[in-house]
């Protein structure tokens, strides 16, 4: 936008006149009076160079700072010293809106004008109508007259520049407004003048100009020094702030770059082998020490527990045909074997009254909940009431069987009770200990029909502890399985087997199971009735080998008169013709692999029988082999010969064990098999 022109006179040259839009992305900087003090980077221009002399530049700007602007002075067309003048009307106005990016300088008040400088037209000082900023508003301060320089006589006087101290700033907030467009102005190299054709003036004290960069100042001269040429304006001087402050950072360089630019060397052009070894040298490292951390893991986890694993077979068939057993002609039976299974059955295996057979479920509730160790007698039992009036009832015509040597207040111990049941079959005492054991006999039923269906005796049902009442019903096969749980109680054995007992009396009270003492019965208990007829759930035992093998077998409803001899004689074919079916096999011999110990680490060490293995069973059946630990645990080292397992054959009481040990020393696992190890 060019200046507002005055009109030309003879007396009044043309007013210097401020830019249209003086505008920086930063700072704005009021202009200094032509007359007061030489522009930045430019020489004063002589006194006869006229009234254009005084006039500035059309757009002063730099890339930071704008100055205000004093009051406009007079240029003199002589080099004589200028009287001071009235200001111009309106030259002490302040901009209606001069705004920076960062401050607002406000107007400082007009300086007087010199006495020979014409007056300025009206509106000649007014700034651009929007200068704004976003950031910070510079308080409007007082304008300080400037002193007006007395010329020397002798020699010219010497302009000292002088810069003026900012204005306090204060932040203030306002809209930023889009910055104006403008050129950068034209950089016109500084004319030099001798310091005799124009007397310098001080700089206006208050003003705001600070220049961006000082080697922009033209310094004058002093006395008898010739002006130094000032440096030529920057082209950093010149960029417009707008364009500077949108320009965005450029992104980072790859590393192989940014050292390329620091050592001065291009980067070598790109190529697969290059490449290659770069994510060689990078990865390598990590995978080293992933290799080193995963390494140490392994050698400082736990050890897996060893275990034994068998390599022999898992089972044995003895060769032959199945044995055919003499089963009685009426009722039903049932014969097996102490962990080897079963040898056949007669009769159809449905639910019959089995008398004081019943007595069994009973000894062997109380020998469960209340054991008794070998050779002591167990709990000491009060006899009650109840127990010796039922005493009194022991005839032949009731069926009643009873031990009336007790008496009210007497004790009798366990073991006795026990031998009272099973030997003379005394109801009462079956009574007695119901009621001792559950507080009632009711209470102690319940308990006998839970046990039973706790072992698999489905056709079973019990209404009383004696097995007097016929509603008491089972079978034969239900009656076996009771008996295999009984020949594991040896305390109830070694009464069982006894041809006779003595009572606490001294009365000798014989047993009626008379298959004892021969063919090495272990008797277990008889039942008879008019109406059960004759029943026995009867045990026997036979040496094989090391093996003392066990057999259980029922007769039940033999109705034949007598009926107790009848039973006992049916009884006595199975029993015998069991044990001679019974034979023994060797399954594994001494010094045999049987299998080995894994460490868990693929380490396997074998063990071998210590023994002779015989399995007991008889022609066609099939017996399972097991190796276990023994219950114990198996080491981490060992040297040959320790045992560390057992080899089983069969299943209960009559199973035969045989222990293993190692064949060679067992060794912990090594590093390789550390390192290598998965899960």
């Amino acid at each position: 936008m060019k200046p507002a022109e005055a009109k030309p006179t003879a007396e009044k040259p043309k007013a210097d006149e401020p830019a249209d839009s003086e505008r920086t992305a930063v700072f704005r900087a009021v202009k200094l009076d032509s007359a007061s003090a030489p522009a930045p980077g430019r020489e004063p221009k002589p006194a006869e160079a006229g009234p254009a002399a005084g006039k500035s530049e059309d757009s002063e700007r730099t890339a930071v700072f704008r100055a205000v602007k004093p009051a406009s002075g007079s240029g003199s067309a002589s080099a004589s010293t200028p009287a001071p003048a009235k200001p111009a009307a309106g030259a002490d106005e302040p901009a209606d809106s001069e705004r920076t990016a960062v401050f607002r300088a406000v107007k400082p008040a007009s300086a007087p004008a010199q006495a020979d400088e014409a007056k300025p037209a009206a509106g000649t000082d007014k700034p651009a109508d929007s200068e704004r900023t976003a950031v910070f508003r510079v308080p409007k301060v007082d304008a300080l007259k400037a002193e007006t320089p007395k010329p020397a006589a002798a020699k010219p006087a010497t302009a000292k520049p002088s810069l003026a101290k900012p204005a306090e700033a204060r932040f203030t907030p306002t809209a930023p407004a889009k910055p104006a467009e403008s050129k950068p102005a034209e950089s016109k190299p500084a004319e030099s003048r001798p310091a005799e054709s124009r007397p310098a003036a001080e700089a206006p004290k208050g003003s705001t100009f600070v220049p961006l960069r000082p080697e922009g100042i033209a310094q004058t001269p002093a006395a008898g020094q010739l002006p130094k040429p000032p440096l030529p304006a920057s082209r950093f001087d010149r960029i417009d702030q707008a364009e500077r402050t949108t320009q965005q950072p450029l992104p980072p360089k790859p590393p192989l770059d940014m050292l390329a630019d620091l050592t001065n060397n291009p980067p070598p052009p790109p190529s697969p082998m290059r490449t290659a070894v770069r994510r060689f040298k990078i990865y390598a490292p990590l995978v080293a020490l992933l290799a080193i951390i995963l390494a140490v893991v392994q050698l400082v986890r736990p050890l897996p527990e060893p275990t034994l694993v068998m390599t022999a077979k898992s089972s044995y068939t003895f060769d032959g045909t199945k044995p055919q057993l003499p089963w009685p002609s009426e009722g039903q039976a049932y014969m097996a074997a102490a962990g080897l299974g079963t040898l056949g059955q007669s009769g159809e295996q449905k639910p019959v009254p089995i008398a004081s057979v019943t007595k069994s479920m009973t000894a062997y509730i109380i020998l469960r909940d209340h054991p008794i160790k070998k050779g002591e007698q167990g709990q000491m039992i009060d006899v009650d009431k109840t127990a010796e009036t039922e005493g009194k009832k022991n005839d032949s015509v009731n069926n009643e069987s009873t031990l009336d040597t007790v008496k009210e207040g007497d004790k009798i111990s366990e073991y006795d009770a026990i031998a009272a049941l099973m030997i003379p079959s005394a109801n009462n005492i079956a009574r007695l200990l119901a009621r001792w054991d559950s507080g009632s006999q009711e209470a102690f039923v319940k308990k006998m029909n839970d046990t039973a269906k706790e072992l698999g005796m489905t056709n079973t049902t019990y209404t009383d502890p004696s097995g007097l009442d016929a509603t008491t019903v089972s079978t034969a096969e239900d009656q076996v399985k009771l008996g295999l749980k009984l020949v594991e109680i040896e305390t109830l054995l070694d009464i069982t087997k006894k041809p006779s007992w003595v009572d606490p009396s001294g009365k000798n009270w014989p047993n009626w199971n008379r298959l004892v003492p021969y063919n090495d019965s272990l008797g277990i208990k008889t039942g008879t009735t008019t109406k059960a007829g004759g029943n026995l759930l009867f045990a026997a035992q036979k040496k094989v080998g090391n093996t003392n093998q066990l057999i259980v077998g029922a007769v039940l409803g033999q109705h034949k008169a007598p009926i107790i001899d009848t039973v006992i004689a049916a009884s006595k074919q199975l029993m015998l013709a069991t044990q001679k079916a019974l034979q023994g096999a060797t399954v594994v011999k001494k010094g045999d692999v049987v299998g080995y110990v894994d460490d868990g680490l693929g380490g396997r060490t074998p063990v071998v029988a210590t023994a002779d293995v015989q399995a007991v069973g008889w022609a066609s059946l099939t017996v399972d082999v097991k190796l276990s630990n023994g219950g114990g645990t198996v080491p981490q080292t060992a040297t040959a010969g320790t045992e560390v397992g057992v080899l089983t054959v069969g299943e209960g009481a009559s199973q035969v064990k045989v222990p293993v040990a190692l064949q060679g020393d067992l060794a912990a696992p090594g590093i390789g098999s550390k390192l290598t190890r998965v899960g």
